[in-house]
Order: C-alpha cells, then sequence, then structure tokens
C-alpha cells in the first residue's frame, strides 16, 4: 500500500495533499514529579527519549518535559548523572530541556500536546516546542508520575482525567493524529482512562496500574539512596531497548509487560485494535538500537519493589538502617516527621467521614472499587482540601494522594456534595496539621 502511495504521489503530485503527506513521528514525554527522592520518574524519562531517539525519531519532534532538579541535585552523588537501572548508562546525557522547573504544569503539558504554541508563549513569554502533529502523523505520549484517582500530579497542580479527556476529543476532531499512544506510569493510572477513553477514536493507551491500586518503584541503589526505575515503565523499555521494533506489535509488548509486571495489574483502553501495529509506528522505525541502551538486567526490577507511597518511607529507612552520628540523628528525625504526616493525613480523612456518616466506614471507602459518575463533587473537594488545608501539601503528598479514594467514594455515595464540602472545611479549621 505504502508503494502505491509513493507511486501516485510520484506521479501524481495534484492527486491529494493529505494522502501525500509523509507520516511523521511525534513523541511527548513527561516526568510529573521534582525532588531527589523521585529520581526515578525523571530516569525513566530520560532513559524513553533514548528509547525514541535512538530508534530514528529527531529532536524536533520530540518534546521532554521535567523539573530538571536532579541530575544536580546535592544528594546525588555522581552529578550530571542519571540512569535507569543498577550500574546502567547515564541516561541524562542529550536529553533537550524543553521545559523545565515551574514550566512542568497541567496547563503547559495540555498546551503543548495539542499544538498550541500561541497559548505557550502568552503563558511563559517564550517560544516552546509543541507536537505540530497533523493527520497522517502518529503521536506517542509517556507519563511518569505520582497519580490519584483520576487525576495525574504534577510538581505544583494536578492533571485532571477530564481535562485529558477534552484534550484528546479535541485534537481528534481536528485531525491532530492518524494514531495516538499513551503509556502511563502512576498510581492508579487507570482512572484516567477507564469509562472515559473512547474505542472509535484512534487512541490507545496502556497504565502501570488499574484505577484502584499502587504503580511500584524498583531498582535501589545504595550509593545513590533511591530509587532508579519504576516497574512498568522499566519493563516497557528494557523491552524496546532489544526487540525489533518493526516486527513486535503494541499488543506484543502489552502482554510482555503485563505478565512481567506481577506488583500491579497493567491494564489497556481506548482502540484495542491499534494493538496490531507495530511498535516502531510509534517508538521509531529504525532498527540499529544503540548498544548503550542494550539490557543488561543485573537483578529483576520486581525484586525490590515498593508502592509508589512508600519510596520516601523506604529511603529514610535503609537511611536510618546504614547511617551514624548526626547524619543517623537526621534521617531518624526525617523518618519520625514522615511517618507522623502520614499519620495526620489519614486522621484529616478519617474525621472527616465521621462528620458526614459513620466513622466505620472509613475503611471501606479507602478500599472500595471507584467508578466515576460525576467529577464535580470529587474536584471541588481536592480544591477545598488544597486551599483550606495547605499544610497537607497535598500534590507533594503521596499518602494524601492515596486518601483521595475516600472522597471520591464519599462523592459517588448518597452523601450531599455541601455537606462532604462542610466537612472538609470543619476538619480543616480544627486541625493544627492543616497550618503547619
Amino acid at each position: 500500500m505504502k508503494a502505491v502511495t509513493l507511486l501516485l504521489c510520484t506521479l501524481l503530485p495534484f492527486f491529494s495533499s493529505v494522502l501525500c503527506q509523509e507520516e511523521l513521528h511525534w513523541v511527548l514525554l513527561v516526568a510529573g514529579s521534582n525532588g531527589y527522592y523521585n529520581y526515578r520518574h525523571q530516569a525513566d524519562i530520560c532513559h524513553a527519549y533514548h528509547v525514541v531517539r535512538s530508534h530514528g525519531i529527531p529532536d524536533e519532534r520530540i518534546v521532554v518535559m521535567m523539573y530538571d532538579d536532579i541530575a544536580n541535585n546535592e544528594e546525588n552523588p555522581v552529578p550530571g548523572n542519571i540512569i535507569n537501572r543498577p550500574e546502567g548508562p547515564n541516561v541524562y546525557q542529550g536529553v533537550p530541556k524543553d521545559y523545565t522547573g515551574k514550566e512542568v504544569t497541567p496547563d503547559i503539558f495540555l498546551k503543548v500536546l495539542t499544538g498550541d504554541s500561541e497559548g505557550v508563549k502568552a503563558v511563559l513569554g517564550r517560544d516552546g516546542k509543541v507536537i505540530k502533529s497533523g493527520p497522517n502523523d502518529r503521536v506517542f505520549v509517556n507519563f511518569a508520575d505520582h497519580g490519584a484517582p483520576g487525576f495525574l500530579a504534577f510538581p505544583t497542580d494536578m492533571l485532571k482525567a477530564q481535562d485529558l479527556h477534552k484534550a484528546i476529543k479535541s485534537m481528534h476532531k481536528n485531525k491532530q493524529y492518524k494514531q495516538m499512544v499513551f503509556y502511563v506510569e502512576a498510581c492508579e493510572s487507570g482512572s484516567m482512562f477507564d469509562n472515559l477513553l473512547e474505542s472509535d477514536i484512534n487512541v490507545f493507551a496502556t497504565t502501570a496500574a488499574n484505577p484502584d491500586e499502587s504503580s511500584y518503584a524498583c531498582y535501589y541503589d545504595d550509593k545513590r539512596q533511591t530509587y532508579l526505575g519504576d516497574v512498568y515503565s522499566v519493563m516497557w523499555m528494557e523491552d524496546s531497548d532489544k526487540e525489533n521494533l518493526k516486527s513486535e506489535t503494541l499488543q506484543s509488548q502489552f502482554k510482555i509487560v503485563k505478565s512481567e509486571t506481577n506488583t500491579s495489574h497493567v491494564m489497556e483502553y481506548g482502540d484495542l485494535s491499534l494493538g496490531k501495529l507495530k511498535v516502531a509506528d510509534f517508538q521509531g522505525n529504525y532498527t540499529k538500537s544503540s548498544l548503550l541502551f542494550t539490557p543488561d538486567r543485573k537483578m529483576h526490577p520486581t525484586a525490590d519493589a515498593v508502592p509508589s507511597e512508600d519510596v520516601a518511607l523506604e529511603i529514610l529507612k535503609r537511611k536510618v538502617a546504614t547511617a551514624s552520628g548526626d547524619a543517623g540523628i537526621r534521617h531518624r528525625a526525617a523518618l519520625h516527621g514522615l511517618l507522623k504526616k502520614k499519620e495526620q493525613t489519614q486522621e484529616f480523612f478519617k474525621n472527616v467521614v465521621g462528620l458526614v456518616t459513620e466513622s466505620h466506614l472509613y475503611s471501606y471507602l479507602i478500599a472500595a472499587p471507584l467508578k466515576f459518575s460525576d467529577f464535580s463533587c470529587y474536584t471541588e473537594s481536592i480544591r477545598l482540601i488544597r486551599e483550606m488545608c495547605p499544610g497537607m501539601n497535598l500534590v507533594q503528598n503521596d499518602y494524601g494522594l492515596r486518601q483521595l479514594r475516600v472522597l471520591a467514594n464519599l462523592c459517588e455515595s448518597q452523601v450531599q456534595s455541601e455537606t462532604i464540602w462542610a466537612a472538609i472545611g470543619k476538619v480543616s479549621y480544627e486541625s493544627n496539621f492543616c497550618y503547619a
């Protein structure tokens, strides 16, 4: 078919401007966190850059968003270096820094995804690279973030599932892609697409977790004292590093990653028929991979995997176990502070439940599967917590993000929205934790 199209375009250039347009690959890579303990997210995204770059996608069609506070962080014992597996290569080298620091926001992400260069310039006061894809182009989007039901966390804000869905629908309406694929690494990442992403708009998505569970970090490094990667992300990239992407299909890669990721349930959404397409159609069709990134697995990624929300806790526990003197005292104090914040966060949500229904229902609400029917009560509840309880620092509070399931399930119950919002206000006002 491609040969016939090429012949028609050569002999009859007026045949069809759309038909004769070259198919292009576009890639958007996003690390939605900051802080050294979140090392793994930027490591994942830097590695993903080398996957698509080594398979032939040029920098002008790759957009990278990451806070860029890890490679030269004072805690990094190897300045200018980020690795994504034990004893692995430096994945930071050569990565474009298209959007960094405070530019890494949901608003900028959506503008970049939808090709809104004027919108980017209006917000940032400068030109910025965006996805300028057209009706014949394929788009690959990879997130590595924290998540919560219906949200992906950015350093200072949260991306709503319905806003992402709105952007995808707009791109489809405006013919900004031929097919588009999302790979999303985050806790409860399935909730970004479950019952939202249609099967008839040429979008295929896979996620690290279903709508009800955590994703997992892996590859703890004693020297760097942090986790180097996330299980799902490591699995798909190590597969892409070694496979011939021109022969492997998206569905084949999904099945491999799902099988190896036994820490969470890897999911797929949208137009599952796109699974028959080759991975090369989205990650690049150059067959000669860089030897630098050829997998050399020293251990299986799940060997030391921990739930994402427990990463900071596990790091501090390891530091306490190995440190002495002043360093040991500092680490024990930090661990005590983290455990206290975890307890206070949980107590906040328990108190909200106690004001609107039976207290013992908290255990059910934190564990019950969730199906959204209306986001309005839930999103307003989150806005109120962020406004009225700044001490929780919700976007940066991994335990707080896990607790949001309580609010989501309350909002889907028979409890009136106003009753929930009043309870949030009362608990916030009475809690010293909210103003710490």
